[in-house]
């Protein structure tokens, strides 16, 4: 069963684009089978996983509102070792769209289904605002990973954000929840940034993700390459940390699930003991 994960943020510039694709190239380096869904109609992610969204013969756009299979949709980015359903300016036009079809806030959902035992991870790459594309991954996901920079005003958006989960989580998917806080762009010479990762910390305690993502040149290159820094310089330091970030989201996804089977052992438990009393 594929874990999906919608990199998001409201705050826009922190580097969902950058975390997504190159945590795409990460897990793949690692032996996961991934495919990366680009959800921004400016289609960012799928020109830095060295797809050209000018060329796309089927995009997201059809999955959502025209109900083509996402294994239609999907290509392999070669370089990257990940599968692709990408996105263009024609995917802003489903924002309109979307507001007339039946289960408008399912249509991702239900078309990930279909490939739920293709892969091990499915990552949604998020327009900054809260529309219906976003809509559309939060409902689908399982849950959240937010990228952000340790500087005051992206706490503020991490509010706002983490907000919008309880909403989404309340009223449409119950199974969506913060999967962590990843701090990137970060500068451990800056005394600010390391005032604001401490109190990311304090307040969110373990969902604030171990691996740290250094400010790097070589990441902020390679998507003029059309490349993930993971790819375009493997040994570069923000390359290294994202090989790092896969790790330990795969160790994180392995201790979710041992959660949630000694959950379900318990609740089994109780319903047995229920019943025979």
């Amino acid at each position: 069963m594929a874990k999906i994960f919608c990199v998001a943020n409201q705050k826009g510039g922190v580097g969902k684009t950058t975390t997504t694709v190159n945590l795409a190239a990460g897990l793949a380096k690692i032996g996961q089978r991934v495919l990366m869904v680009d959800l921004d109609p400016q289609g960012n992610a799928t020109m830095g996983s060295g797809v050209d969204k000018r060329n796309l013969a089927v995009s997201v756009y059809e999955v959502l509102v025209d109900s083509v299979p996402v294994r239609e949709a999907a290509q392999l980015a070669e370089k990257c070792g990940y599968h692709v359903v990408g996105a263009n300016r024609e995917l802003a036009g489903a924002e309109i769209e979307l507001v007339q079809l039946p289960q408008r806030e399912m249509r991702l959902k239900n078309a990930l289904a279909k490939v739920d035992g293709d892969y091990d991870f499915v990552l949604i790459d998020c327009p900054p605002s809260l529309s219906m594309l976003t809509l559309n991954g939060l409902c689908a996901a399982h849950g959240v990973i937010v990228p952000m920079q340790c500087e005051y005003f992206a706490l503020e958006g991490v509010t706002d954000l983490v907000h919008t989960i309880k909403q989404v989580h309340a009223n449409l998917n119950p199974d969506l929840q913060i999967i962590g806080l990843l701090r990137v762009m970060f500068d451990p010479r800056t005394t600010l940034q390391q005032q604001v990762s401490d109190q990311l910390k304090s307040h969110f305690g373990d969902k604030v993700f171990s691996t740290v993502i250094p400010r790097n040149v070589r990441l902020a290159e390679a998507p003029s390459y059309g490349l993930p820094g993971v790819v375009f310089d493997p040994l570069a330091k923000g390359s290294q940390a994202f090989i790092a970030f896969a790790q330990e989201m795969v160790e994180r996804v392995q201790s979710m699930n041992k959660t949630a089977r000694t959950q379900a052992t318990k609740t089994k438990k109780s319903v047995k003991t229920a019943s025979n009393g």
